[in-house]
């Protein structure tokens, strides 16, 4: 049976101690006063023991460290990404872990990109390794697994392209959004994170913080005539939070930034698909119904969807999923990469372009 914690005195220092779950804890030099800062030790709630055969236990000790020591933006990466693993996995051991637990998570992820899947299989990586960096296993099971390849970002827009793109956006928050990032070249987690006390309007630019920036210098936005009087006008909307907002008045997030992009891309699919004569078959179209929910909420009733209605919802279905073929999507690193190259063609030179993009 483990000894009871009990304060003890030091002649030398001429200070109580107390020692509490393996760390020494000074009480000072008078008794009284030391007893009554032991007692309100004791009556903290003890921490809970990290398991070092659970995945699980592990991820949150890993994710915990990372609120403490890493900036919130690299926080919410981890935990985006290896909430889903622990989901997944919710009582495998370390001891099970294996390579292709890794390998069927990423493949049931559908619908991601290279990029994605790289970066999951990264995310747990980091998190095995940083536990065994701090003891809780001898070794990373997952060490010597190769990680996806992730692909290469090569859709280039031109400026008339960018500019049909905006005449599709019905709202001028989500254009200011695109806008700023066309002009400036920013990161979409710069562009998505920037606060009002972020921007220098004297200098013309965005300055973040090394604490909030990637890399270990403070990053710096500069901004064009067009970006800078979208700025301009967002502060004095936005003293406070984020700038860049949807039309209700919340926050942009890469999900909403994502499905809006998705809506674009079949705009754009649907102006082209007027040239062209596409017609379902009624075999498409039973076969397509089948994966659609027969519900619908209606003034939060539930509402069953007549046959008449599930047909049409496939059609129109069908006719935006093809339409997405006709038409690339787009996306924030898009527009971000489209200023790298055009600053290019206009004779800058390379390290110049990898200075304003925060290289």
């Amino acid at each position: 049976m483990a000894r009871a914690s009990r304060p003890w005195f030091w002649k030398a220092r001429r200070r109580w101690f107390v020692t509490i779950d393996g760390k020494r804890h000074d009480l000072g030099p008078d008794k009284k006063a030391a007893l009554t800062t032991f007692h309100e030790l004791m009556a903290r709630p003890q921490k809970r023991a990290v398991r070092s055969d659970s995945v699980v236990a592990l991820i949150d000790a890993f994710l915990d460290w990372c609120s403490k020591h890493r900036s919130p933006v690299t926080y919410e990466w981890y935990r985006e990404r290896l909430q889903s693993f622990a989901e997944t996995y919710p009582k495998l051991t370390t001891a099970q872990l294996r390579p292709f637990h890794v390998q069927l998570w990423i493949d049931g992820e559908e619908g991601v990109s290279s990029g994605t899947r790289r970066n999951y299989c990264r995310s747990i990586k980091r998190a095995m390794r940083w536990a065994e960096q701090q003891g809780y296993v001898d070794r990373s099971p997952i060490m010597h697994m190769e990680q996806p390849r992730a692909g290469k970002r090569d859709t280039v827009i031109s400026q008339e392209q960018f500019e049909e793109l905006i005449s599709l956006i019905p709202v001028r928050e989500l254009r200011d959004l695109l806008i700023t990032t066309w002009e400036s070249g920013c990161r979409p987690q710069e562009s998505l994170r920037v606060e009002a006390r972020h921007v220098d309007l004297a200098n013309s630019r965005w300055v973040f913080p090394q604490a909030e920036s990637k890399g270990n210098i403070p990053r710096i936005v500069y901004l064009t005539d067009r970006a800078l009087e979208i700025t301009r006008r967002l502060v004095l909307l936005y003293p406070e939070g984020k700038l860049f907002r949807n039309s209700r008045g919340n926050p942009w997030t890469t999900e909403s930034v994502n499905c809006a992009f998705v809506r674009l891309q079949i705009k754009m699919g649907l102006r082209l698909l007027k040239t062209q004569d596409v017609q379902f078959s009624n075999k498409e179209v039973r076969e397509f119904t089948k994966s659609l929910a027969r519900e619908r909420i209606e003034r939060g009733e539930v509402v069953q969807k007549s046959d008449r209605e599930l047909e049409l919802e496939a059609r129109r279905k069908l006719r935006y999923r093809f339409a997405c073929t006709l038409a690339p999507k787009c996306s924030l690193y898009t527009l971000r990469h489209s200023w790298a190259t055009h600053a290019l063609e206009r004779g800058l030179d390379a390290l110049t372009v990898a200075i304003l993009m925060g290289h």
